[in-house]
Parts: C-alpha cells; structure tokens; sequence
C-alpha cells in the first residue's frame, strides 16, 4: 500500500508542528488518521475550516476526438451535454446494472478528467479498456503525477484567499484556476467546488512537489490539519455512501438513492436497460438510508436490522459523534421500503435505533460535539 504525497512530505519533516499520531490505509492509500482529538478535527469541518489529504484520490485523463460519445456510453450520468469547468457524479455498470465503481467527471476542454479512489482506479481503467474498441480515445492513469488538499468548513474560502488562493463565487463541482493573491512563490492549481451546494468545501489539485507548502499555508491562514477519522465522521453524517463500504458490485443505482448518478435522458450506456427497467415498473425493493441510537452503541458493519422479528436490512457504515452525555452513534445502510420511513424504530443488533432521513441531521447540530436527536 502506497503513502500520499503529502504524508511521505510530513512524514520526512523534523518532530513538532501538524503531524499525525497513526498512520493507515484510507480508501486505497496510507493517510493520516488524525492530528488531534477527532471530535475537535469534525468540528472544524462543520464549524470553522478543516484541511486535509485527498491523496488517496486517482485521476485518470480521457482524450481523443471521440472521448465525449465514447464516455457518455459507458456511465450513467450525461457527460455529452457537461459544459467546460464543470463536474458531475456518475457510476460505471455492467451489463446486468451492478455498480463496479463511482467517480466524478469534469470536462477541462481538450480533455475529461475522471475522479475516483484509488481503491477502485484499477478496475475502472481495466473496464474503459475493455470497451474501447474502434473509438479514438485514450485512458491515461495520471494518478501519480497530480495529488489534492481537501478543504470544508463555512471559513474555507476565507482560508483559501489568506494562503493566497484567491477564489472566485463558485457553483457545484465547478472548476477554476485560481489567481496568486500574494508576492510569494505561488503554486499552479486547480480548485474545484465540492458537490453540497449548503455545506461549503474545495478540492485543491497540485503538483506533489507543492503538496507540503501549501498544506503549510493553509494551516497558517487558519485551518486545522484533519485525518481519515474525522472525514469519515463527516461523510456518514452527511450520508454520503462510500464505494466498496455502502455501495458493492451487488448493489443496483436506485437501491443506494443517489439519484443525482443517473441521467434518464441521455441515451444508451452499459447497464440502462436494467435502470430504465427498474424505473418503469417502480422502485426495488431496499434503500440506503441513516439510523441513529443513543450513546456510543457497538455497531458492527455488518449488523443485521430488524423490525417486528423481522430482519429487514443491515448496516455498513458506523460513527459515533459528539462528547459526554450528547453523544450518538450515527449508522448508514440498507433497509426495506416498506420499513424504512423516518422515526420507525428498529433493532440493530441488540440496541434499539431509529430510521433517520439522510443527512443524519443539520450539520449545524454537532456545534461543541453535541448531536442534535431530531427524532
């Protein structure tokens, strides 16, 4: 398992300043996990600016004069009409409408710049191999040669601009290159809008030889350094699924409710008919949704669901977040339909849980690491 950029950066630094106290693999690399206590980390990124690795992301570029037509027939998300400088979420299927990966894909002109894990870079550049055929295309892994900073937070922005990153008002997975506010050694980068239009964040694209110094600058303009703990509290409080966790090969598109994947309009790709099928003669039969108990509950991925001495779905994602008496232990997975109305109540395990409509709660509820049971 290969280390970030940025974490064999910190790692060859002398002791002292922002570095983390382990180690380990996040989604197919070796990241922090954290710098501080990780309830202090999730509230700067809910709270104030929390900066990050997102060197366990992969790129691979897409050229050729046939990369629209050809991409637009292999994922499920309309990339024909994807003006420049934007981005959409999309998933990768086989023939039978399983999930074999998710990924974002931006259009940068001349190319298209396909984001993913680097967990999952392999198999999806295996597939867009497979199905190139007589297309003029080329699929390029440039993984190595460009790593990223994450940042979130309603101060993100504001940090961005005194690191000397200034930014301009962006949408949803737009993309910008952002012009040098300082006299100092400036760093070319790409920045990108993060995909929740309410819950501000930025992904910074780079050189790995100006992943530290510029990790360095955004500490010192304000933000707080964050592991792969506090990321993953975020994420399953937002309930946003995670591939290979919360999404399998197993699952079909409409089972995991990320209707902003699939574009109905689009015309044909690998696995529409299955979608269209399913979305014809209505809805499966289980969905992805969250589910909250009191306190700091054992909840193993993996746990079984039941209501009424029924098991009617299982776990695959479990955080416990807030302090003290406040604390809650939030969970995502898959129930039942039928079942899987907000407030009904269900066991998992041997600890009593609500069903709760993703996100979790307003993100502004675990201010000071108290969550706020809506009920």
């Amino acid at each position: 398992m290969s280390t970030t950029p940025l974490q064999d950066a910190i790692s060859a630094q002398p002791a002292g300043g922002a570095r983390p106290g382990q180690v380990s693999d996040y989604r197919g690399a070796a990241t922090a996990t954290r710098f501080s206590d990780r309830q202090d980390e999730f509230s700067a990124l809910l709270n104030g600016c929390g900066v990050y690795d997102l060197g366990f992301h992969a790129r691979i570029l897409v050229t050729g004069s046939d990369r629209v037509r050809w991409l637009n027939g292999m994922v499920t998300n309309n990339i024909r009409d994807l003006g420049v400088g934007n981005g959409i979420y999309a998933f990768l299927l086989n023939p039978q409408g399983r999930i074999l990966g998710d990924m974002y894909v931006y259009n940068r002109g001349e190319s298209l710049v396909v984001e993913t894990d680097r967990s999952q870079v392999e198999k999806i550049i295996a597939t867009f191999d497979h199905f190139i055929i007589m297309d003029d295309v080329e699929v390029t892994n440039i993984s190595d040669k460009e790593t990223a900073l994450g940042l979130a937070g309603p101060l993100s922005r504001k940090v961005l601009n005194a690191a000397g990153i200034a930014v301009p008002e962006m949408q949803a997975l737009q993309v910008a290159t952002p012009r040098c506010a300082c006299d100092c050694d400036c760093t070319d980068c790409t920045v990108i809008r993060g995909e929740d239009a309410q819950q501000e964040s930025y992904e910074i694209w780079l050189d790995p030889k100006d992943v530290f110094k510029t990790w360095q600058a955004l500490i010192a303009a304000g933000a707080m350094p964050v592991g792969s703990e506090a990321l993953e509290m975020q994420r399953i409080a937002a309930g946003i699924p995670l591939y290979g966790t919360d999404i399998r090969e197993r699952d079909l598109p409409q089972e995991t409710e990320q209707m902003r994947a699939l574009n109905f309009n689009k015309g044909c790709y690998v696995g529409q008919e299955i979608v269209e099928r399913i979305r014809s003669r209505g809805n499966v039969h289980r969905k992805f949704t969250g589910f909250l108990a009191e306190g700091a509950a054992e909840l193993p991925a993996g746990a079984k669901i039941v209501a009424g001495e029924k098991e009617v779905g299982e776990i695959t994602s479990v955080a416990v977040l807030g302090a003290g008496p406040e604390r809650r232990t939030a969970a995502l997975g898959y129930i039942r339909r039928e079942v899987g109305v907000p407030r009904a109540a269900v066991m998992i395990g041997n600890v009593e849980a609500i069903v709760a409509q993703l996100p979790l709660t307003d993100m502004g509820q675990y201010t000071e690491h108290a969550v706020a049971h809506k009920g």
